[in-house]
């Protein structure tokens, strides 16, 4: 009843919200993935999307058929792997650092999983710097890491920019010392936030010391401070602080995946492919979604 490449298009879609981001990532024409998506409202003889000018949601039924899509694309390339004999083994050693785990990353794993039952996957969590040198102390196969933008000699899943957060209702003083809460091993957004708030003649004091996300995340929701994080990832009980509270901009970052080149290339290369197509939508408020299916094609 539903082919197949039409319910991979329609995921891409449903992950995007933009036919021609969905479009690029399947490597096809825009109007392409408009086809699929209608033969697919088609077999199920339901309104799936929503298109206008601006942009694009799926219905009661799209999120429906999407859940369904997942759990049957999943059957399918786990048959056909079975049946062709071409099913990956082995082990692989995946390291993600702890900010980037709480997003969509176990929901790919566990696709993952499913779809490679004989790849026996170690999942180590931690910050940045103690991944990168595990992975070149060949302790890890792979690593799904944060990084200052245009440095990575990794496959740059997404780009973000970090920000200033707090809990809603946070003043800063401009004559006082910024409260920062920040982890303490030196990282990405620690290092960056010291190094902004210093060229920006901003004092600071720590607030809080924390070797994992939950403790940022914890001393955020007691009020205790302003934290830098990944506009993609900031949890919907915090905020982002405005231009007006006077702290300087932090930056762009990019979510990289980093290979070790000792490690077998074949399920690397799958759980590769595996992120990369359900990467992330970029969270950047002030981006319009453009990419919605011309109202012309429809």
């Amino acid at each position: 009843m539903f082919d197949p490449a039409h319910l991979r298009t329609f995921l891409a879609l449903a992950r995007t919200l933009n036919f021609t981001h969905a479009a690029k990532q399947l490597g096809v024409s825009q109007p392409t993935v408009s086809a699929h998506v209608r033969a697919l409202e088609q077999a199920a003889a339901r309104v799936l999307v929503v298109r206008d000018s601006r942009q694009v949601s799926l219905t009661d039924n799209g999120e429906a058929i999407a859940g369904f899509a997942r759990s049957i694309l999943a059957a399918h390339d786990e048959a056909t792997s079975y049946f062709s004999g071409t099913a990956m083994r082995g082990r692989l050693r995946f390291g993600a650092a702890d900010d980037l785990a709480l997003a969509e990353l176990p929901t790919i794993l566990r696709t993952f999983r499913q779809r490679h039952p004989q790849i026996n996957l170690e999942l180590t969590v931690a910050q940045t710097p103690a991944l990168v040198r595990r992975l070149a102390a060949n302790q890890l196969d792979l690593v799904y890491v944060k990084e200052a933008s245009g440095t990575t000699s990794g496959k740059v899943v997404r780009h973000d920019r970090l920000v200033w957060i707090a809990l809603p209702g946070t003043r800063l003083a401009p004559q006082d010392a910024v409260p920062l809460i920040t982890y303490a091993a030196p990282t990405l957004s620690r290092t960056t936030a010291v190094r902004v708030l210093a060229e920006a003649g901003r004092t600071w004091r720590i607030t809080c010391k924390t070797a994992e996300v939950n403790g940022v995340l914890a001393a955020l929701r007691a009020g205790i401070g302003v934290a830098p994080f990944p506009a993609s990832l900031v949890p919907g009980d915090l905020q982002v602080l405005p231009p007006s509270e006077g702290l300087p901009e932090l930056g762009g970052l990019d979510f990289t995946l980093v290979a070790n080149p000792r490690s077998a290339a074949e399920p690397v290369d799958a759980l590769v492919q595996a992120i990369m197509r359900r990467q992330f939508k970029a969270a950047d408020p002030t981006t319009p979604s453009d990419g919605s299916e011309p109202l012309a094609s429809q």
